[in-house]
């Protein structure tokens, strides 16, 4: 049986760039300590977008460019790259319905014990990533380390928590 850890667009628009927050910024050294002790695979998402995002739903709705391609801001943190042995998932929206269908794949070929979500946004990406690996993996064990994870605001990250625990998400790190 093996257990994985996914971490959810830890990258570098998101902590200290165009959408940072000191929350998130704070969470960088608890995310690499969590990566380095973990006894499992680890996959990495990255929010990945196009020059055209402000043309997009989503960026008419958050009109600031972050996480473009091949840009700095892209790029996921340095310190925890450095931990990844698997190319990271890249994802054009919220949640991803291509890191589902690799976990679908993966208990497939060895049963899944658990999946841990760590990361960036609580209350956007780690929360869409985190019910729709739930709904794909109903019977898989879904947790969120909340100390490993930082929100848009101190308040929705709390939201997110409350929200995920509602739809039987284990919240752990408070």
């Amino acid at each position: 049986m093996q257990n994985i850890l996914v971490v959810v667009d830890m990258q570098n628009d998101f902590i200290d760039g165009a959408l940072g927050t000191k929350e998130a910024a704070a969470i960088v050294s608890s995310v690499e300590k969590k990566i380095r002790e973990f006894d499992g695979t680890v996959l990495f998402t990255r929010d990945t977008h196009e020059t055209c995002y402000l043309e997009t739903q989503e960026g008419r709705n958050l009109p600031v460019m972050h996480c473009i391609r091949d840009t700095e801001g892209w790029q996921i943190r340095k310190e925890l790259d450095a931990l990844r042995k698997t190319q990271p998932i890249d994802k054009d929206t919220f949640g991803s319905t291509d890191l589902a269908g690799e976990l679908i794949d993966m208990n497939e070929e060895e049963e899944i014990g658990s999946i841990t979500f760590v990361g960036l946004c609580t209350d956007i990406c780690v929360i869409s990533n985190a019910l729709l690996v739930k709904a794909s993996l109903p019977e898989v064990p879904i947790y969120v380390d909340a100390s490993c994870c930082a929100g848009v605001t101190p308040e929705s990250h709390e939201n997110a928590l409350k929200a995920m625990e509602a739809c039987q998400i284990q919240i752990t790190g408070r």
